[in-house]
């Protein structure tokens, strides 16, 4: 803790060298609190920071914060409000509410575990788990484990998938100020087969992605006045046509993706290993993450 409060006075310094030295997720996972400054995303969902997050309530009347002990139930005002939104929605559907993960750091920042991206306030993961009651103590919570939808082979979906899940998943990519959600490819492919000729546009924003049978994770887009703040751009080729990602290619998800085709002749030599965020320090990450850690 002397050497995170001696890197976090020589930021304020602005002492390059210094800099240099620390890796940034642990500098951002050390600080229980949020800065004392106007909400704002600084940088990508994988590589930035957020000024003047708000903190999730551990409980509220639709919702429950789960895995307190993270302190990672810190968000953009603009994700707050979707997940007040997003909860009272669910209780139309048989729910009680929704069981809310992982959100950002007090800051945001690279994580000292899990994650590569929630940096920014704008990532939020949601519990395939429907909630029975709302009154979990923080030691419950801890214990209690989400479930999966995904059937043992990878290819389909198991008999914890309702039509409950479908319709808030639905409702989330109909939000506006939603850009995309991540779920495992059983669901988007399930989706994609019972959504309506007339009723498929918001299916675009629902992408399919491996680690997400047990949550799904909801994307915002950057916030109005958060200029400094990098959005995606979008991954479905003909979106201007309408597309819905419903093509052909989602089913590579439980095929090649799963058991891959053997090559013929000499293997392809592998691509460069990114970096993993845990990797980065303070001058990896956009210059206004140095006054959101010195900030108060």
């Amino acid at each position: 803790m002397v050497r995170i409060l001696t890197s976090l006075a020589l930021i304020l310094g602005l002492a390059a060298p210094a800099l240099a030295q620390d890796k940034a997720n642990v500098l951002f996972g050390a600080l229980r609190s949020a800065s004392d400054e106007p909400p704002a995303a600084f940088g990508s969902y994988a590589k930035g920071c957020a000024g003047g997050l708000q903190e999730l309530p551990e409980t509220g009347p639709t919702w429950q914060a789960m895995r307190l002990d993270r302190n990672r139930n810190w968000g953009h005002p603009d994700t707050i409000a979707f997940i007040e939104r997003l909860s009272q929605e669910a209780t139309r559907h048989g729910w009680a509410g929704l069981y809310v993960g992982d959100i950002s750091q007090p800051r945001g920042g690279p994580m000292t575990s899990g994650h590569r991206s929630h940096q920014i306030g704008l990532d939020v993961d949601i519990w395939m788990y429907p909630p029975k009651r709302l009154n979990l103590s923080r030691a419950e919570r801890e214990k209690l484990s989400s479930i999966s939808v995904r059937s043992a082979d990878q290819k389909s979906l198991n008999g914890n998938w309702s039509r409950a899940h479908h319709e808030i998943i639905k409702a989330a990519a109909q939000d506006p100020a939603v850009d995309r959600l991540f779920v495992t490819a059983p669901v988007k492919i399930e989706m994609c087969r019972n959504a309506t000729r007339a009723d498929r546009a918001w299916l675009q924003k629902v992408r399919p992605l491996y680690g997400h049978d047990t949550h799904f994770h909801v994307r915002l887009k950057c916030p109005a006045g958060s200029t400094d703040c990098v959005t995606q751009t979008p991954s479905v080729a003909d979106l201007s046509k309408g597309g819905d990602g419903c093509d052909e290619t989602l089913t590579w998800w439980v095929t090649d993706y799963l058991n891959p085709p053997k090559t013929v002749g000499k293997p392809a030599k592998p691509a460069p290993k990114p970096r993993h965020p845990r990797d980065y320090t303070m001058k990896d990450l956009p210059r206004q993450c140095a006054h959101v850690l010195a900030s108060r």
